[in-house]
């Protein structure tokens, strides 16, 4: 009989009140105006959450992960002092890395800090997935022996989702940390093996519901991980922003599923809501390139291209302008669209940009700048990077609100950009970013491209036709320096 476990109403309160929290801090994070905001509620929902469950839990007893009740009307001090430094050493250490981290982080580096983080959040659901494998009655989840069959359930789930997001973490932190090339790495029938690894996960997930052999437990975690591995590495690198909101999401699920087997109403509302708005974001990602999610994951941009540090396969003309040149065609427009791309962040660029920004409005020159969703290896990586550099938020503009306006706009200015403004994706149906809705940098009258040599191309693997437009003038250089020479010009 499987026992049903009491929670302590102050701590079902607290944890309600935390959970508020994180709904408030999402909601402030929707805008860069109120994202500050958000980013406090969240901390004060995370200790909130914290505190109670360490008040509330009973360490090294049968009911130590069951939120069990001594006292309705009052929370009653469970941890015994070994137990208690042992954490608070452990959030000590937690804290310190973090902290440390957080400062010595560049911004360019931050896709690849998400991906981190998501790998932890995967690895903890396994550890936690193991332990109450382990030592079911420690968890509150098992009889006699016998694991409960909602918890086998929650269990198996937990653990396969965490030990694919901890593998496809790794993987997804290589490739944006240059450890890996952007490049696919495409198996063999690697359809067919994807397939037949899910399928096993599954089978053994019902199986396990039937029989607690540690074998299909431990079939169940190795698997995982293989699957992490296996539909992280044929993805291409323009695909990136929608596998780290992928893995935000599965990092989500993955802790909801923990959050039941340890009875932590605080794990299931974050989870849920982490796991739930990373799978909207990646549906926005996905329509932001016009694309399935499934096509995404069966393989990404460049899948047969070759994507990623491609060359450019045939010489045309193309005309190379100066950083003087730059300077006196912007002060002569009346608008002028900036479209920044991962090369401004590799060469943080960004607060240079809004000095050079700051010198055309002296001259009464109308600033705007143009984010593609999927622009940078994270979404809404330019738009912290311009928050950064302190670039007023009216003046920055989403796709399908500005992309009408380069017809008529004097100066396009791309600073790093490439795929998102690639004319091949509405022309060019053998094209792997055909359909992918792109910026019309090639209606404005002109187009001034920064760049830093001509014999690259974009992460998909793509060469870009707006290059070689009579009305395109090609910026060779860093993108911070040519900037910086605008800038001077510009006096």
């Amino acid at each position: 009989m499987e026992e049903a476990v009491a929670i302590n109403p102050w701590a079902a309160l607290a944890y309600l009140v935390a959970g508020v929290c994180f709904i408030l801090a999402l909601r402030g994070l929707s805008s860069p105006t109120s994202s500050q905001r958000g980013n406090r509620f969240g901390m004060i929902g995370m200790t909130i959450a914290v505190v109670t469950t360490l008040i509330t839990h009973v360490p090294g007893h049968g009911d130590s992960f069951g939120l069990v009740a001594e006292d309705t009307a009052s929370f009653v001090f469970h941890l015994d002092t070994v137990t208690l430094i042992e954490i608070l050493a452990a959030i000590g250490i937690g804290a310190a890395i973090g902290v440390v981290t957080a400062r010595r982080i560049a911004m360019t580096a931050m896709p690849q800090l998400v991906a981190a983080f998501h790998s932890l959040v995967g690895l903890a659901a396994v550890l936690v997935a193991a332990a109450a494998f382990l030592n079911p009655e420690a968890f509150g989840i098992a009889a006699a022996g016998e694991i409960f069959t909602q918890s086998r359930i929650e269990m198996g789930l937990g653990v396969a989702i965490g030990a694919i997001t901890f593998s496809g973490s790794v993987i997804a932190f290589l490739k944006l940390n240059g450890n890996m090339g952007g490049k696919p790495i495409l198996l063999p029938a690697r359809h067919v093996i994807n397939l037949a690894v899910l399928a096993g996960i599954i089978g053994l997930v019902g199986y396990f519901t039937q029989d607690q052999a540690p074998w299909i437990f431990w079939t169940i975690t190795i698997l995982s991980f293989a699957i992490g591995f296996l539909l992280i590495i044929p993805i291409g690198g323009a695909d990136m922003p929608v596998v780290v909101s992928m893995l935000n999401s599965y990092s989500g699920w993955a802790a909801a599923a923990m959050g039941f087997t340890l009875h932590n109403t605080a794990m299931i509302i974050t989870g849920a809501l982490v796991g739930s708005s990373g799978a909207i974001l990646s549906y926005i990602m996905c329509r932001a390139m016009n694309r399935s999610f499934i096509s995404v994951i069966a393989g990404g941009f460049g899948g047969d291209a070759g994507g990623g540090g491609g060359e450019v396969k045939e010489q045309r003309p193309w005309k190379r302008g100066s950083a003087e040149d730059a300077a006196f065609l912007m002060s002569q427009a009346d608008q002028v669209i900036i479209v920044p791309g991962y090369g401004m962040a590799v060469s943080q660029a960004q607060h240079v940009l809004r000095e050079m920004a700051d010198k055309l409005k002296e001259e009464g020159v109308k600033v705007k700048y143009a984010i593609h969703p999927v622009a940078g290896r994270m979404p809404g990586h330019m738009n912290v990077l311009l928050a950064e550099a302190n670039v007023p938020y009216d003046e920055v503009f989403e796709l399908e609100d500005i992309n009408s306006e380069f017809a008529q706009t004097d100066v396009a200015f791309i600073i790093g950009a490439n795929d998102v403004v690639n004319p091949a994706a509405k022309t060019d149906k053998s094209s792997p970013i055909y359909g992918m809705p792109v910026f019309d940098v090639n209606k404005a009258k002109t187009v001034l491209f920064i760049k830093r040599s001509m014999g690259g191309v974009g992460y998909a693997g793509v060469d870009n036709d707006v290059f070689y437009q009579d009305n395109t003038m090609m910026l060779l250089a860093d993108a911070k320096k040519m900037v910086e020479e605008i800038v001077k010009a510009l006096g």
